[in-house]
């Protein structure tokens, strides 16, 4: 009681005291990054940062740090970002004492206290990981890889023709980005699980699956942005939030379907099978660790590929010209055999060798690249000293890095003056060796680079050049609305497009697909 009567009476000087500790603290904070520059407020608290992230085009706002602040620029007490390259694949190279920080990691978990690739910030663990599941996603033990995206493109190719023709006489408009998704989902659960969700044959999202998903990101990003992640990761409170219900629709759905899957697939032998889950068993992966990967191929996999074809889309269904001159080499591919006659799909390695294709669907993903994520790194303690512009920059050990991919594949330095410019020709034409090469490699790294290359890049790349290659070989597209060609928001980096309102015009008449 004493103790409490004398603190009672010291009131004044211990909020002095503590006040000035509080004060020391946050001028210590604003001091160890104060070499670089950012937006407002942003050395001394977090709210520039927090709004950004609740915001729907933080990838916008992290663009324009760059562009004003430089190549190192501060948005947080404890927060660079940045658009180097040098810097970037320094972060990510093999050997990099660089880490993933936990705060944004541990926000992809998709349950409690259990980590996937992603998430995963044990560099062992991590690497031991992608070991295991790398012959999985390269295709080299899931002999059936290719044949399975044939017979998903064909369902969607033949859902468009027998539903959304549009003719002279009716327009049909209806949201191509959602049938692009269907797309992607049945794949990746084809793929990953072993069977599809049947999207594509009902035309319709079962079980709701995309609904919960995005509602999963949303919550994510106001916890991040908030600070709540602590809270949100806890097993209590994510009963709450993702009830695993009988009914099978509510927000605990996907994990509750990979789950039963992968017990199935357990019961079955899988020595002789040549499918990703199948490669991943033999590899070492227990069960918890199959039902946790799953869900990260799920999510990551059907969202970062839809929006990659999107986005294309929109693009050519906006350059005519672009269009047409694709669509001229998509005919002479039918014509010479490089592509089977409808309704076949193209081959992999045909459609790599069609250089106006690739020259597009490059720049489709540079303009407008699927993930749009920071992806922060922590600095090594101790520091690490940079070379920016052929000047030394010490980076304070403890630091966290994020990237604006958006900046980097928008950077006039390496793509030109009309880098914010939809120019698919720009592969193609440059007679500059050691530029295109700078280009190209600046383009690899959205799918991330070294220790931290995605997995499924080449899936994603497959489904993608299969999927244009066909849809405008067998349709004339145009964007119905072109006022307003999507509603689109950024939830942690993942893309939601909605209402991207297309007319198909069938160019090949009755063909059985």
């Amino acid at each position: 009681m004493e103790l409490f009567l004398v603190a009672y009476e010291a009131r004044g000087l211990l909020v002095s005291v503590g006040l000035a500790v509080y004060l020391v603290y946050k001028v210590w904070v604003y001091r160890r990054l104060s070499a670089f520059k950012g937006p407002f407020s942003s050395g001394w608290s977090e709210t520039w940062n927090s709004a950004t992230t609740v915001s729907n085009n933080a990838h916008v706002k992290h663009k324009e740090v760059c562009d004003k602040y430089g190549p190192i620029s501060r948005i947080g007490p404890n927060d660079l970002i940045t658009d180097s390259m040098e810097l970037v694949t320094h972060m990510s190279a093999a050997r990099s004492p660089y880490t993933r920080t936990v705060w944004f990691a541990r926000a992809t978990r998709t349950k409690p206290g259990e980590d996937h690739l992603f998430s995963e910030t044990n560099e062992s663990v991590h690497t031991r990981r992608r070991q295991q599941m790398a012959l999985g996603y390269s295709g080299k033990e899931n002999l059936e890889l290719e044949g399975t995206i044939d017979v998903y493109i064909g369902k969607l190719i033949h859902l468009i023709r027998s539903k959304y023709l549009s003719t002279p006489e009716l327009a049909q408009p209806f949201d191509f980005g959602k049938k692009v998704q269907y797309l992607a989902v049945d794949v990746i659960n084809a793929i990953g699980l072993g069977v599809p969700l049947g999207d594509l044959d009902t035309d319709s999202d079962q079980y709701r699956y995309i609904e919960t998903t995005e509602v999963g990101f949303k919550i994510g990003k106001m916890a991040l942005a908030l600070g709540l992640l602590p809270v949100i990761q806890s097993p209590w409170v994510m009963r709450l939030l993702a009830p695993l219900g009988e009914d099978g629709l509510r927000f605990g759905w996907p994990l509750r379907h990979a789950r039963a899957r992968i017990d199935e697939r357990l019961q079955q032998e899988t020595e002789t099978r040549s499918d990703m889950l199948a490669s991943f068993v033999r590899h070492g992966l227990t069960r918890d660790q199959l039902v946790n990967e799953s869900m990260l191929q799920l999510i990551a996999g059907s969202d970062t590929t839809s929006t990659s074809i999107r986005a294309l889309f929109l693009y050519l269904l906006t350059h005519r010209r672009v269009y047409a001159t694709l669509q001229a080499e998509v005919d002479a591919a039918v014509a010479d055999g490089t592509a089977p006659p409808a309704p076949g799909v193209i081959s992999e390695a045909g459609a790599r060798s069609l250089p106006y294709l690739q020259a597009c669907i490059k720049e489709g993903m540079r303009i407008r690249p699927p993930a749009g994520a920071l992806v922060p790194k922590r600095v090594p303690d101790g520091g690490d000293t940079v070379l920016m512009d052929g000047k030394p920059v010490f980076l304070s050990g403890g630091t966290n890095i994020g990237v604006s991919m958006f900046a980097l594949q928008l950077n006039k330095g390496i793509f030109g003056d009309d880098a914010e410019e939809f120019r698919p020709e720009r592969w193609l034409v440059e007679k500059d060796e050691k530029k295109l090469a700078t280009m190209h490699r600046v383009h690899e790294l959205i799918f991330g680079y070294g220790k931290y290359q995605c997995l499924g890049k080449s899936i994603a790349l497959m489904e993608v050049n299969k999927a244009v290659f066909e849809l405008v070989r067998n349709f004339d597209m145009s964007l119905a609305r072109p006022d307003k060609p999507w509603e689109e928001e950024n939830s942690l980096g993942v893309f939601t497009q909605r209402n991207m309102l297309v007319t198909a015009i069938d160019r090949l008449g009755d063909v059985k697909s």
